[in-house]
């Protein structure tokens, strides 16, 4: 995690091929943007960077938001996060677009 970048990295053989970013926002962890490498798709890298991404916001005691899409669709496939959910709403967008 780079905590004063807000976001989470996944390294191939050192080199940064992923980033989950995030604004954090009180209690609330805004999910809002996910990106692997092209030439690393496929491999599973971005579920692996998502699960740690939301495993480290729920030790902390934050909810998370999902504002991005693929994270959005994580947590619909992976049931062990629904108690940690927030519905994101046009309000979180907008304060992520506010932010940029």
């Amino acid at each position: 995690m780079r905590a004063a970048e807000n976001r989470f990295e996944i390294l191939v053989a050192g080199d940064v091929v992923g980033v989950a970013e995030y604004l954090d926002d009180g209690g609330r962890r805004i999910f809002h943007h996910t990106r692997v490498d092209d030439a690393m798709s496929g491999k599973g890298l971005a579920g692996r960077l998502v699960g740690h991404a939301l495993d480290e916001t729920r030790k902390e005691g934050r909810r998370i938001v999902p504002v991005c899409s693929y994270v959005n669709s994580y947590v619909g496939r992976h049931d062990e996060y629904a108690d940690a959910v927030d519905p994101a709403t046009e309000a979180d967008g907008d304060l992520v677009e506010s932010r940029a």
